[in-house]
């Protein structure tokens, strides 16, 4: 599971900062631009906006849930080592870490979707 989590994290950081690096380029670009051109870097840096923030919760999730995960780990040794009956403990910490799995999950699809929105293939392309 932490190696799982390990990847996602390094999935989402590399999108956070392609995110960080067109949001750059398009702030150098607006100063300079008019009329449509300019309304459409302002709608694309409110989506970069947007997904910065949904890519930073899915991180914040998924580093929640490594932690939990950690925990976990740490609740089963300590529980085998000193004999303890904590077994209800573990389980709902290894429940919490599953839903902020899913929930980063989910964030990250959410990301996905919306940075779609910002592609937009010219016509005379497709023919």
């Amino acid at each position: 599971m932490l190696a799982g989590i390990g990847a996602l994290l390094n999935v989402l950081a590399g999108r956070l900062s392609r995110i960080v690096d067109r949001a750059r380029a398009l702030e150098a670009l607006h100063p300079r631009s008019t009329g449509r051109e300019h309304d459409r870097h302002v709608w694309e840096l409110r989506l970069l906006d947007r997904r910065i923030t949904i890519i930073n919760w899915a991180l914040y999730l998924a580093v929640s849930s490594a932690v939990m995960t950690c925990t976990v780990v740490a609740m089963l040794f300590v529980a085998e080592l000193a004999n303890l009956r904590i077994g209800q403990f573990v389980a709902v910490a290894f429940v919490l870490a599953m839903v902020l799995l899913i929930t980063a999950l989910v964030s990250f699809m959410i990301e996905v979707r919306i940075s779609l929105r910002a592609i937009q293939i010219r016509e005379e392309l497709l023919r």
